[in-house]
């Protein structure tokens, strides 16, 4: 038995098994929803899937004619989807407990990847869906909004928030600890660092919710509160906005310097980047 649960602890399910399926999808839709530069899923069986408790907490926005993304109402971690007509439970890697037993086996839409965000492993890359899930390109989306030199833009799923930043980050980073993995359901997180003179809200401020991880010093998510995507959080005791990455319309001039907590990585996760790993927060430089 799997188990797994969001960021807050309020939706909370188990999966019995066995998972047939692990992917990484990088289209555009999945970056802006998890927040992170590639989103991990793995299905089951849905005869041996249970809610053990929060199903009534998850929030469900229609991204398209057919398709559902879900997520808690409270954190905006991604919850698992139902998928009734094919006897599947399609589940965010990132949120589950333990090892679940099977590994990726390929990279799903690997030509909507962030270009300054490369693929490195050596699994097999489709262009859209694969064939075993019959091929194309999925759902077209809008176009990004023009580019602006020295501005990094970025919105949520729905569209309804937007920002955008003036000049570089002062840093990129992926991080692999507990908590950034269930805020993302996600392999990592991937944050950018600004200062925040450098940040501005387009639109949508008021869409924005906030959660604040109990007994953290820091630790929170600020998430639409209408789709679930993560967005820029200002961290008012260091003066920075912490943005996750996956959201940005355009391609960022920094990357990543490295992995941090490395040692908490998802055990169904392997490092490929090449990227220095710390346990923890890199040393001061």
């Amino acid at each position: 038995m799997t188990t797994g649960s969001c960021l807050c602890g309020a939706v909370r399910y188990e999966v019995a098994g066995p998972f047939d399926m692990m992917a990484h999808c990088h289209c555009s839709m999945c970056r802006k929803h998890h927040g992170a530069m590639f989103a991990t899923f793995a299905s089951a069986p849905l005869a041996g899937f249970r809610w053990v408790s929060g199903e009534d907490q998850v929030v469900t926005y229609r991204s398209s004619g057919d398709g559902r993304r879900m997520f808690c109402r409270h954190c905006g971690s991604v919850t698992p989807t139902i998928m009734k007509e094919m006897g599947l439970v399609i589940v965010p890697a990132g949120n589950l407990e333990g090892d679940p037993g099977i590994r990726p086996q390929m990279h799903m839409f690997a030509a909507s990847r962030a270009p300054w965000f490369p693929i490195t492993d050596a699994l097999p890359q489709h262009k859209g869906y694969p064939p075993a899930f019959g091929g194309g390109e999925g759902v077209a989306r809008p176009a990004p909004p023009p580019l602006r030199l020295g501005i990094a833009q970025g919105s949520c799923l729905c569209n309804e928030t937007a920002w955008e930043f003036s000049g570089p980050p002062e840093f990129v980073q992926n991080c692999h600890c507990s908590r950034c993995r269930r805020a993302r359901s996600a392999a990592h997180a991937t944050n950018a660092f600004y200062k925040k003179e450098q940040f501005t809200w387009v639109r949508g401020k008021e869409h924005v919710q906030s959660y604040a991880l109990p007994d953290a010093k820091r630790f929170g998510q600020d998430f639409c509160r209408l789709c679930g995507s993560p967005v820029p959080r200002v961290v008012e005791s260091t003066g920075y906005v912490v943005a996750p990455c996956g959201p940005f319309d355009s391609a960022l001039a920094v990357f990543p310097r490295g992995n941090i907590f490395a040692s908490s990585k998802a055990p169904w996760f392997e490092f490929t980047d090449g990227l220095p790993q710390w346990d923890a927060y890199p040393p001061r430089k």
